[in-house]
């Protein structure tokens, strides 16, 4: 039988070193927004409490924990998922709902700096990683998967990134592919589609786990572990015909999305709307009301009007709204601990009244669509309906990243050395080995 892993894999083992430029773009600028994602992340408390944890739990060792320090492959692993998840400025993917990048790329430096890859087969790997991830988190039925939290799906992406590094044979990668889907973090409790309401939490989407189980999943089928490798090939939970649709044609990663506010990007549209009407012409102070006409899954974030914790803030519509309105746009790239507590945010955040808008909810997933109306004592102005900058209707170029990168990391690394891992990343496409070594270098030099 030619089970959907087996297909999958052999997939993952036929896929080109070479790519049209528009693809092989998209990955170069994952890549680099992901390391500004991470870097940024530093100090994040979850991703210094993941630096507290490496060594004693995976010993010590030589891998990069990304411009932090060292440890063992495992630790800096799970340490640089961690950061690069920890302020909700990674990469997405809307059919998937969730974030592949980050948990991809660092698994894809990780075995490419311990193999030789060259950085022809760096990307390709790291484009086969997005395609299996996406194809399968898009394929999950609401009924047989009842959370749409990344880390339930992203180790099928670390194992298939890892699979193709290690060049794997077809029948070893399916099984890591169902060991994977096996042992992922089941996150039925966290998120946006999860029981607790407690979300302000540092497991978040359990993205390190899964990157971690990945390449552990990839490890032990080289070495003869078996899976389940029928699990994609039941309806009741993954709709097969997702999983297979323009396979080979049309790479998943073409639909990854960029994200300029360290926040759900579920929040970013109405960001977009309100810019539109207020910018610098209407105060804060000067606003009775804004309404913000969206889709029903942007509600069911927790949305505290008067956040307990950084995690909390980027969850909260009505708070990133009153940074924005109140501090600026560059207050949420990244946002900043110190806007906890502020009276004036809580009480801007406590004119932000949200509703479903039935017309715009039925393009979701799809689309994430919003609309903004602000009402003064003399005004009421309506946006038009905004879908979020970042997306392919409304790109971010290579030089956008690169500025986004450069403001994100403007305070950890000095411009000498922002420039060293935007030329490391821009020479990967076309490199060997020593693409890869003069960017692990580079991250290495600014420990």
């Amino acid at each position: 039988m030619s089970y959907l892993t087996r297909i999958l894999a052999e997939h993952v083992r036929a896929a080109p070193t070479e790519y049209c430029p528009a693809i092989a773009d998209v990955a170069r600028r994952c890549i680099l927004d992901l390391l500004g994602a991470a870097i940024a992340g530093l100090a994040m408390p979850s991703a210094v409490a993941a630096r507290t944890m490496a060594a004693p739990v995976f010993g010590s060792g030589e891998a990069p924990i990304w411009c932090a320090g060292r440890c063992a492959p495992a630790g800096a692993l799970f340490c640089n998922v961690t950061a690069a998840s920890a302020l909700d400025i990674d990469d997405g993917n809307r059919a998937a709902r969730g974030h592949p990048g980050a948990c991809v790329i660092p698994a894809a430096l990780l075995i490419a700096g311990q193999t030789g890859a060259t950085g022809r087969e760096l990307i390709s790997a790291i484009i086969c990683g997005y395609d299996v991830g996406a194809r399968i988190a898009a394929s999950q039925t609401t009924d047989g998967i009842r959370t749409r939290q990344s880390g339930r799906w992203a180790a099928f992406a670390s194992a298939a990134t890892a699979g193709r590094l290690l060049q794997l044979e077809p029948v070893r990668l399916s099984h890591a592919l169902a060991i994977s889907g096996v042992m992922a973090p089941n996150q039925l409790a966290n998120g946006s589609s999860g029981y607790s309401r407690l979300t302000g939490n540092d497991v978040k989407e359990g993205i390190a786990w899964s990157s971690l189980l990945g390449i552990t999943a990839a490890h032990l089928a080289a070495a003869g572990f078996t899976g389940p490798e029928d699990l994609l090939d039941h309806p009741d939970y993954y709709d097969g015909s997702r999983i297979l649709g323009g396979l080979g044609r049309h790479w998943e990663i073409a639909d990854t999305y960029f994200k300029p506010y360290a926040c759900c990007r579920y929040i970013h549209p109405a960001l977009d709307a309100y810019s539109e009407l207020a910018a610098d012409t209407i105060g804060p102070d000067d606003i009775i009301e804004v309404e913000v006409q969206t889709f029903a899954w942007a509600l069911k974030l927790a949305n505290k009007v008067s956040p307990e914790s950084l995690v909390d803030m980027q969850y909260s519509l009505p708070f990133c709204m009153a940074i924005l309105a109140v501090d600026g746009v560059q207050a949420l790239a990244p946002i900043d601990k110190a806007a906890l507590g502020r009276t004036d945010l809580i009480r801007f955040a406590q004119k932000v009244r949200l509703s479903v808008d039935p017309d715009l909810d039925r393009f979701f997933p799809a689309q994430t669509l919003s609309r903004v109306v602000i009402r003064t004592r003399t005004l009421e102005l309506t946006s038009d309906i905004h879908t979020p900058l970042g997306d392919k209707t409304r790109p971010m170029g290579w030089e956008a990243i690169c500025r986004k990168f450069r403001n994100l990391t403007r305070h950890q690394l000095q411009d000498a050395e922002q420039q060293d891992i935007i030329g490391a990343v821009a020479a990967l496409p076309g490199g060997g080995a020593a693409a890869i070594a003069d960017l692990l270098q580079a991250l290495r030099r600014t420990c």
